[in-house]
This record gives C-alpha cells, sequence and structure tokens, in this order.
C-alpha cells in the first residue's frame, strides 16, 4: 500500500521538474560550441548536475567537541554584525537564517529518534533491549546538537550527520575524514573509565559500517554506468602523520581496521595513509586485511600527497591533516570545497580518434576544431603530437566550460546549508560553499584512458612513422571497420603484439604519454573555477585519474583504437595499464606510473592491482609486497595503489553460477563492490586484468 501512494506522489509531483531539474538548467547553461563535446560523449559531467556535489569531509571533530549549538551561536553572532543598509550583506543575512533553521531541523530530526526509542522502551519487557532502547532515546535527545561526552555519542552526532548530508545533497563521496584522529581520545577515555571495552568499541563501528551501507542515492542511466554497482564511495581515514609531523597511527587506529575487516562490506571505503615511518605492526596488520579479498585498505602516499598541496598554497599543518575523499582524491575535512575530484571525464583515446579524423568526429561526423589535417595527410609522428596538442588544450577549455555551467546552476539552486555550515569559513564569510566559502577551493576533472592512450601513440610512432609495417591508410580503414577482413586483423594483432606497452618500465611507451598528459595538465591550471577570488586559498584546477568505472562507460562509445582495442570495449581504468599488456611484473607498472607528473596529478593517481590469495598465502610473499609498497612511495613518489585478491576463475565461476558468490566483493576502481551487482561488461573488465606474482 505505501509503495502505491509513494508512486501516486511521485505522479503527482512529476510535472513540476519537466524541464525544471538541475540537469535542465545545466545544460541550457552550456554554451552550444560546448554542448556538442558533452552530447557526443568526449566529455562527461552528468554527476554534477543530477545527483548533488558531495566529494567532501566536513569539521566532525568540531562538530562532536562542540556540537551544533556552537555553530548556531556564531551564525546568530555574525548574523547580528551585519550592516543591513549595505545591500551585499542582505544575502548573508538570509543565509544565517538558513543556517538557524538547518539546525533547528537537524535537532528534530534526531528528537523524534529519541521519542519513537522511549515509546519503544515503555512498552519492551525484555530488560536488556529496554535499557538499550533508554540509552537511545538519551542519547538522540543530546547529539548532534549539544557536543559528545563519550565515544557512543560521537558515532551517533556523526552517523546523524552524515546521513542528513546524504539526504541534504544526493552526492557521493561524502566521507567521514580522518576518524581515528578525531574519535581516539573519546575511547580513550571511555577505556580508561571503563565505561567501554574494545569489544564493545568495535562492535559499535560495525554498527556505523552496515548503516553507512544501507545509504544509496538515485542516479541516471547515464551517470549510473560511470558508478558501477552503485557506489557511494563514503571513505574513512586512518594512519598517517599528525599536524605536528608525528606517526598519527593510535588505538582507533586498529579497531577500525578490524571492524571493517569484521564486516567486509563494500562500503565504506577505508584508506591507509602512508608514510616512511608507518610503523611495521600497523602495515602488517593493513595487509593483512588486503589478504581478505574485499579491495580494502587502499593506501596513499603523505611522501606524494603533503608537498603537492603545500606547492599549491595549503597551509602545512592543514596538509598534514588531509583525508581521502571518495575514491583516491584528497582533501583538508571541513576546510575544503566541493569536488576536489570529479568535475567532468575527458576521454582521452576519443579524441585521440578525432585528432586523427582531422577535427572532426568519427561517428557523428561533427566537426570539433579547425586547423586539424586528416591522419592521412600528415608527415610525422612529430605532427601528430602538435596536433594533439592543439586539440586537447582546445577540449580541455571546452570542459572548463561546461564544468562551469555546472558550478553556476548548483549554487543558485543548490545551497546545501548544512554541509556549508560545518565547513570553515562559510559562517565566517557569511557564504555557502558554492559561493566561496571554503577556506581551500582547488577542482579536479578526471581523465580518461591514459593507459590506451599511452599504447596507441607507442603503436602509431614505431608501426607507422618508424617501421612502415602499417601506412596510414591502413591504419585508419582498420580502426573504421573496427578490424575487419584478414588485413584488419592482422593489423589489429601488430598494434597489439608489435608494440611497446605502458606498465613495463618502457621509456619508449612511458614517455610518450607523459608529453601527451602534460598538454592537458599545462592547459587546465590556467584557468580558475568559479570561486576564484571570492575567499578560498586556490580556486584552480588540475588533473585527476581517478574514473572510476567509466573506462567501461566510455569505451561504449569509443571506436577501434590504435592500441589493438575493439570499438566499444572498455576503455583501461585509472592510470592502470590496459588489460595483460604488463607482462615485467608489478615492479615495472610502479615505474611507469611514478613516471607521470604525479605531483600535478594531485585529483589522484588511481592504480589498481590484483594477485591471487595463493599468492599472498605465505608471510615471505606478504613481506614481499609490504615492501613493494614501501618503495613504490617512499622512493618512486608513487600516489595510490589497491589490490583486488582474487584468482580469474573464481570470478569466472561466480559470472555462470551467481547464486554461489553472493558475498564475492570486487575492486572496481576506487571503491568495492558486490561482484553480482556490476554489469558483465564491467565484471569482464576486471576478470581480464593482469594477475601479478611477487
Amino acid at each position: 500500500m505505501t509503495a502505491i501512494y509513494t508512486k501516486e506522489e511521485l505522479r503527482e509531483i512529476a510535472p513540476y521538474w519537466e524541464h525544471n531539474t538541475t540537469l535542465d538548467k545545466g545544460l541550457a547553461y552550456m554554451p552550444e560550441s560546448a554542448r556538442i563535446f558533452y552530447d557526443l560523449g568526449i566529455i562527461k559531467a552528468e554527476g554534477n548536475i543530477t545527483s548533488g556535489d558531495a566529494h567532501i569531509a566536513v569539521d566532525y571533530g568540531k562538530l562532536i567537541r562542540n556540537g551544533l549549538k556552537e555553530f548556531e551561536k556564531r551564525a546568530i553572532k555574525e548574523q547580528e554584525k551585519l550592516d543591513l543598509t549595505d545591500f551585499n550583506n542582505m544575502k548573508k543575512y538570509h543565509f544565517y537564517e538558513s543556517v538557524k533553521i538547518i539546525i533547528s531541523a537537524v535537532k528534530q530530526f534526531a528528537e523524534r529518534f529519541s521519542k519513537l526509542a522511549s515509546e519503544m522502551a515503555q512498552n519492551e519487557t525484555n530488560p536488556k533491549r529496554k535499557a538499550e532502547l533508554e540509552r537511545i532515546a538519551k542519547v538522540c535527545a543530546k547529539v548532534p546538537y549539544e557536543p559528545s561526552s563519550d565515544f557512543y555519542e560521537a558515532l551517533q552526532a556523526i552517523w546523524f550527520i552524515h546521513l542528513i548530508l546524504q539526504i541534504e545533497s544526493n552526492g557521493h563521496s561524502l566521507s567521514y575524514g580522518r576518524m581515528d584522529q578525531y574519535l581516539n581520545d573519546y575511547l580513550e577515555k571511555d577505556l580508561a573509565e571503563g565505561k567501554l571495552t574494545e569489544e564493545e568499541a568495535i562492535e559499535l563501528l560495525t554498527n556505523l559500517w552496515l548503516k553507512t551501507f544501507t545509504i544509496n542515492k538515485v542516479r541516471s542511466w547515464s551517470h549510473t554506468q560511470f558508478s558501477a554497482g552503485s557506489p557511494l564511495y563514503q571513505n574513512v581515514t586512518i594512519g598517517g602523520q599528525t599536524r605536528d609531523k608525528e606517526d598519527a597511527v593510535n588505538k582507533l587506529s586498529y579497531l577500525i581496521l578490524k571492524s571493517v575487516a569484521q564486516t567486509r562490506l563494500p562500503q565504506p571505503n577505508l584508506t591507509v595513509r602512508y608514510h616512511k615511518d608507518l610503523p611495521a605492526e600497523f602495515m602488517d596488520e593493513a595487509v593483512e586485511v588486503v589478504k581478505l579479498g574485499f579491495g580494502m585498505p587502499a593506501f596513499n602516499s603523505d611522501e606524494i600527497i603533503i608537498p603537492s598541496f603545500i606547492n599549491k598554497g595549503v597551509k602545512e599543518e592543514d596538509a598534514y591533516d588531509y583525508s581521502a575523499i571518495g575514491c583516491v582524491e584528497t582533501a583538508v575535512p571541513g576546510k575544503w570545497g566541493y569536488r576536489c575530484t570529479g568535475m567532468s571525464f575527458i576521454n582521452f583515446p576519443k579524441t585521440l580518434l578525432i585528432v586523427m579524423n582531422g577535427g572532426v568526429d568519427p561517428e557523428s561526423g561533427i566537426k570539433l576544431i579547425d586547423g586539424i589535417k586528416p591522419f592521412e595527410e600528415i608527415e610525422s609522428f612529430e605532427e601528430l603530437t602538435e596536433q594533439w596538442d592543439k586539440v586537447i588544450r582546445e577540449f580541455t577549455r571546452q570542459s572548463v566550460i561546461i564544468e562551469n555551467a555546472c558550478d553556476l546552476v548548483l549554487e543558485n539552486d543548490v545551497p546545501d546549508i548544512l554541509c556549508s555550515t560545518l565547513t570553515e569559513d562559510c559562517i565566517g564569510r557569511g557564504k555557502t560553499i558554492k559561493e566561496g566559502g571554503a577556506v581551500y577551493d582547488f577542482v579536479s576533472g578526471l581523465q580518461v584512458g591514459i593507459a590506451n592512450l599511452a599504447d596507441s601513440l607507442a603503436a602509431i610512432k614505431k608501426l607507422v612513422f618508424e617501421e612502415g609495417k602499417i601506412t596510414q591508410e591502413e591504419l585508419m580503414e582498420a580502426l573504421r571497420s573496427d578490424f575487419a577482413g584478414k588485413r584488419g586483423q592482422e593489423i589489429q594483432q601488430m598494434l597489439i603484439n608489435d608494440a611497446p606497452k605502458y606498465g613495463n618500465d618502457d621509456d619508449y611507451v612511458d614517455n610518450l604519454v607523459v608529453d601527451a598528459y602534460e598538454s592537458y595538465i599545462d592547459e587546465v591550471e590556467k584557468y580558475p573555477n568559479t570561486r576564484y577570488g571570492r575567499g578560498p586559498i586556490g580556486g584552480t584546477r588540475y588533473a585527476g585519474t581517478s574514473s572510476i568505472s567509466a573506462n567501461v562507460g566510455q569505451g561504449k562509445g569509443t571506436l577501434a583504437t590504435p592500441d589493438g582495442r575493439s570499438a566499444y570495449t572498455p576503455l583501461a581504468e585509472g592510470c592502470s595499464p590496459s588489460h595483460s599488456m604488463d607482462q615485467n611484473g608489478p615492479t615495472a607498472v610502479f615505474k611507469s606510473v611514478s613516471k607521470l607528473n604525479t605531483p600535478e596529478i594531485t585529483g589522484g593517481v588511481l592504480l589498481n592491482q590484483k594477485v591471487t590469495p595463493t599468492m599472498l598465502s605465505t608471510e615471505e610473499n606478504k613481506q614481499k609486497l609490504e615492501a613493494l609498497i614501501r618503495t613504490f612511495f617512499n622512493r618512486l613518489k608513487g600516489y595510490h595503489v589497491q589490490y583486488n585478491v582474487v584468482d580469474r576463475d573464481t570470478l569466472i565461476d561466480a559470472q555462470k553460477h551467481p547464486e554461489k558468490h553472493r558475498d564475492l566483493i570486487v575492486r572496481v576502481a576506487g571503491y568495492s563492490a558486490f561482484f553480482n551487482s556490476l554489469s558483465k561488461a564491467t565484471q569482464d573488465d576486471i576478470i581480464e586484468r593482469t594477475e601479478q606474482t611477487l
């Protein structure tokens, strides 16, 4: 009956939203010259204008220490100071009014739970359950409006806010930040006073993870293809260093590891911040959890991320306090604006095909840029790279226009008052996040198909221009026909087998993609975001490779490419090598990835690796893996790595007999998901990843 009533309600309100959604408004904002890139799938940003921003962690530490009432007091104080004869302050006045309203609403939301628990307690005959309900009623009557006094109250306050923020924005990548740092004092105090045991603390944490897993969101079908498995990317970060540059591992770091290992759920994402002095015992425990095979924890490196932040103007103490947000992207909790990554997605392989087709989209026949020679007419590989530079710079400029259209709509229509309240210094400035309220505001687009671009350029250079095994005309005909016919198949095999491949520590191919990527990195830094000059430090853009499962969705719209990839098949994900192209082991992969301009790809350098459970079954191999990770981060200055610990046969059997593998979890990109919840295309993409040996 409820479902029928809900459907009736939706039908009643649906006409209001026709042509009136943020998507409609965002598309309307886009100039026709930019909209064509969106429509052709070269640049995508639908997630931004159909389902909220997020990609943020608010100041949970300040929340539990002070309660919402302190934020309320500050808003009232700032509002009273306003000179309303200055028209500029009128908007601030109403922002403060909205802060007071949202805090009151959150307080009432929690009190409803308190009231329900009290009513349930009155009718409960089981003494143990009655006591639980009475405690729930007491806690929910207090937090998150009042400060939290113990570990239980702090967790409850965090959950209420996390849930309401999700309701407010319908975003994703809403993250918990450095939970072991802002919660450990509560844990230690309760343990010392005998109010709580470690086992009880773990139980509370597992309850939080279970609740976290219940959150979902509404996505358009287009956006769903970029987010296979319906992930929410809710990240928890542990480890790393303190603001004083000391090791930050504490008791709660271990308990979070244990609790996530116990639940073995796709959510929340768990990230370990690595640094050169990370205790060996903690590293051991983290790798033991990796061995369980559900794709966690991922590792982000202080050794590259902190210096990258400082170089971009982030204060040193804040840079040391960063956390993972969503997949592998990073930001300073409670001080960073929305979309530290994921503003838009640029399809690099499709862009290369347009370059080779004389600036014309090969599928639609639409000309996108003038002054580009068809591949058959260029005279050298150097001329091809010059044309790539021209085209990718123009496409980057168009991506900025599309991103600006998204941001302007969200600034006008989606103020996200609670999130702004809990982000410095929105209250101090009287501005929402989108208006420039955050202390820092850097954003990143995502670039898809890094490895395909690398391998394509290497194949063209070697087989066409250096060795002459394939003529320019033959290559273009093979790509247009998807390698049809005997000669087409011969060309495909040459492209796959006779040219160097990214991921094998081969400078020939690695340096080609470094140079090609540099054109994008250099160009995107020229364009500030819509908050530039409005308060935040930064207000600029940088690169990122955390392409989630967009490699599958964007592959569906991409013709055959010069690396030998067939039309409409998945692109390579993140900065990982193309499937089975990395033949020289994990060390070679790390060396190839480390050649990228990682300090400037601050939006995240996502690297997936796959090993079998058997491979990690011995202590010797476990220690080898730890040494490998330490070398990648310490010497090669890697940004990120994560592991799928599952064998190919298990995945194939799960495809054939899903009922036998209902609890099988895999690492998709910067997140984990139940294998059975993924499309076959995404499942196949994971199956085909290279299984590394140690």
